[in-house]
């Protein structure tokens, strides 16, 4: 989270900036799921990447078609979700509304709700429970018409920030998975040496990750 957000979930003015930075701050935060029954199910956000069309060659080269591109231009600080591959991904809005960012979040490490987790998502080891963007959708039992364009700290689901801050040796920052533009970007982060991160591969070696 933002550096200033020190505890409760933070407003969705609170993503109104750089996604690459937010990118960086929501590692270590705790995504929380309630169910209509109440009970919660909660990760820790060990794996985001960050998008930003206003400058990502990614966007320009086609990865956003305008209609797709439009859906993310939404107001700071709310969900949405990104078809890849027939799965839904989901993200959180950046920046002021008309312009088309966001951050991906890739993997959480379970913490709360690990049976009914399972329920949602059958596997036979944990560890391939949600250590992908798809994965943690299906694990969480998210439903994308249901969610997108709601606040990230909307009961049914939102964000509480990290007690304290991650240390730069606790990060590692790679380029982007699955990309052909932009992928020289150091916008991925993960938790380093986290088990739950996605097992996917950068899309090229970029300077400072290791």
């Amino acid at each position: 989270m933002p550096a200033a957000v020190q505890a409760g979930e933070p407003a969705p003015s609170h993503f109104a900036g750089d996604p690459v930075s937010i990118a960086r701050a929501l590692l270590g935060a705790t995504l929380v799921r309630v169910l209509d029954s109440g009970e919660r199910l909660s990760g820790r956000i060990v794996e985001t990447e960050a998008y930003d069309c206003p400058r990502d060659p990614a966007c320009t080269a086609g990865r956003f078609h305008a209609a797709r591109s439009a859906e993310m231009a939404i107001a700071p600080g709310h969900w949405l979700f990104w078809a890849a591959h027939g799965h839904p991904l989901l993200q959180v809005s950046c920046r002021p509304k008309g312009v088309s960012a966001s951050v991906l979040i890739r993997a959480i490490e379970p913490l709360e709700g690990l049976g009914q987790m399972l329920t949602f998502r059958p596997v036979t080891r944990e560890r391939d429970l949600s250590n992908g963007p798809a994965k943690l959708v299906y694990a969480l039992g998210l439903n994308p018409a249901q969610i997108a364009g709601t606040r990230v700290d909307s009961p049914a689901l939102h964000l509480r920030p990290a007690e304290t801050p991650l240390a730069d040796d606790a990060v590692r920052v790679t380029a982007r998975v699955g990309i052909k533009e932009g992928r020289h970007l150091p916008w991925r982060f993960t938790l380093r040496g986290n088990p739950w991160v996605s097992p996917a591969l950068p899309s090229m070696a970029v300077v400072g990750d290791g």
